[in-house]
């Protein structure tokens, strides 16, 4: 089937749909399971049979030969040719076959000594190769216990110690299975009918032809049905997938299904509802970064200019309009870097080199350099890293990280001028918050506090690039450190980090 598929997709460009791979699939299951009845019909259904009723004919014959060990006495003699037969145990013989403790219906039961003679017969079928039974329109049914066969049957077990042979006559077939008592002096011959298995098999087959063409019409029809349902929510979602394509972001999918399908159809919604966030976002970025460029750039260009035009001579405004222009060359540097450093962490081209070194004394000296920012401001930056913690990151990395979150927290700082910076060791690495007690963020807004030139409502028209936080989301993420934030609306927000150690057991 899969190379059909192959051939008919080099076939002049021809592409099979999904509806012809469902409706090739079922019909391809139908006829591998058409062959599979036909070999098991033909090969594997009479084999099956005969051992089935071998291993019955084994055990009845087993059990026979048991009854015949443990009895007492011998179950016959033969005094000068005359045989003598024990009552007793044929009557209890007689009473397990009548009361099914053996169960021999449907069976010859035949019963010699090592004269290879008969010492009796049970027979319950009609007719016996082994014993050449006949019968009347009388009801009268006659057998012959020395036939032949029977002597011959006999034997072969005698002489082998056990028996299995199958005998036909005509279109009769009958399955011999014989054992000898512990002591060898006595045979049991246990055999019976073979139905027509072989004809019945025939049947089987000549029959399954037309079956196989209603079946193949049958699961056309359904392939067909099916197909059309199964694929009609794909075909919704390959249109919505063109129609974003094409800008319409406003697309969604009604989710009918509750299954695999229903769950595509939900992850293109919300993959649809995300490009849509994306290519607004991006419209923010290019408004964002032409405001945060085209400031600075018209401001030193119109300092340039009056410094060159006018100015040239005063060295005191000469030099304060110079001052203005390196302050808004520093910002351009700082944005450029910004959007630079992002774009190397988050394309892989700066990866992390971890080393063993203990954050809470990273924190002290990352804590140090704000003292001037916190003297000059009247703030407070309160370390809370009285233990140590052993991580496994790359220093600088996480270095940059705390000054971003250190940034971010000065920048929204609240009324008591307090910023808090905490290490909590926990047993594989440690937790690490920066707490502010400034305005909070709005519930709806923290998901979207990471993305890149995201800014909260409250931080609209403030300076900064809107990049630190993205920073600080691509570098724990290529460490593969758990991140958020915690905050509420007039509380303040906690900004953490947990540093695990991401290493296997193998790689220490």
């Amino acid at each position: 089937m899969e190379r059909l598929k192959q051939w008919l997709q080099k076939k002049n460009g021809f592409v099979l749909g999904i509806r012809g791979q469902l409706m090739l699939f079922i019909v391809g299951i139908t006829l591998l399971t058409l062959g599979l009845v036909w070999g098991v019909i033909t090969y594997a259904l009479t084999p099956q049979y005969n051992r089935t009723i071998h291993a019955r004919l084994s055990d009845r014959a087993r059990a026979i030969v048991a009854m015949i060990d443990d009895s007492d006495a011998p179950v016959s003699n033969r005094d000068f040719g005359i045989l003598v037969l024990n009552n007793d145990f044929w009557q209890s013989m007689n009473d397990a076959f009548q009361n099914h403790v053996i169960n021999v219906d449907g069976c010859c039961v035949d019963f010699s000594d090592s004269t290879l003679r008969s010492l009796k017969a049970y027979e319950s079928m009609y007719p016996c190769l082994l014993h050449e039974s006949t019968g009347a329109f009388g009801g009268e049914f006659g057998y012959n216990l020395n036939t032949s066969l029977a002597i011959q049957m006999r034997q072969k077990l005698f002489q082998q110690g056990y028996l299995f042979e199958i005998v036909q006559a005509g279109s009769s077939q009958q399955m011999l299975v014989g054992r000898l008592s512990t002591d060898g002096q006595y045979g049991v011959i246990v055999s019976t009918s073979l139905a027509q298995i072989s004809t019945a098999a025939e049947v089987m087959r000549s029959i399954l032809f037309p079956l196989a063409l209603v079946l193949l019409i049958l699961d056309l029809l359904f392939a067909m049905l099916f197909s059309r349902w199964f694929t009609r929510p794909v075909e919704k979602l390959s249109v919505g997938a063109r129609q974003i394509a094409a800008g319409n972001y406003d697309v969604q999918i009604q989710v009918v299904h509750r299954d695999e399908i229903g769950q595509l159809a939900e992850d293109f919604n919300h993959m649809a509802a995300e490009v849509k966030r994306s290519a607004q976002l991006e419209k923010d970025i290019l408004a964002n970064v032409s405001h945060d460029l085209r400031t600075p750039l018209t401001l030193i260009k119109g300092y340039a200019e009056t410094v060159r035009d006018l100015t040239g001579d005063d060295d005191d405004k000469r030099t304060e309009q110079c001052n203005i222009i390196v302050d808004e060359t520093d910002r351009l540097t700082t944005l450029v870097n910004s959007v630079m450093e992002l774009s190397k962490v988050q394309n892989g081209s700066e990866k992390p080199n971890p080393i063993e070194f203990d954050m809470s004394q990273l924190c002290f000296e990352v804590a140090g350099r704000y003292d001037a920012l916190c003297d000059q401001n009247h703030w407070t930056l309160q370390l809370e890293a009285d233990h140590a913690a052993t991580v496994h990151a790359d220093p600088a990395m996480m270095e940059r990280v705390l000054h971003n979150l250190l940034g971010n927290a000065f920048h929204h700082i609240g009324e008591d001028g307090t910023v808090i910076l905490r290490v909590l060791p926990q047993a594989k690495g440690c937790r690490v918050e920066v707490e502010d007690h400034g305005p909070g963020i709005p519930p709806e807004e923290l998901p979207y506090l990471f993305d890149r030139y995201y800014r909260a409502r409250q931080d609209a028209g403030k300076a900064g690039t809107g990049l630190g936080l993205s920073i600080t989301k691509a570098i724990l993420q290529q460490h593969g450190f758990a991140f958020g934030v915690n905050s509420a609306v007039g509380q303040g927000s906690t900004f953490w980090f947990e540093m695990c150690d991401t290493r296997s057991p193998a790689n220490p």
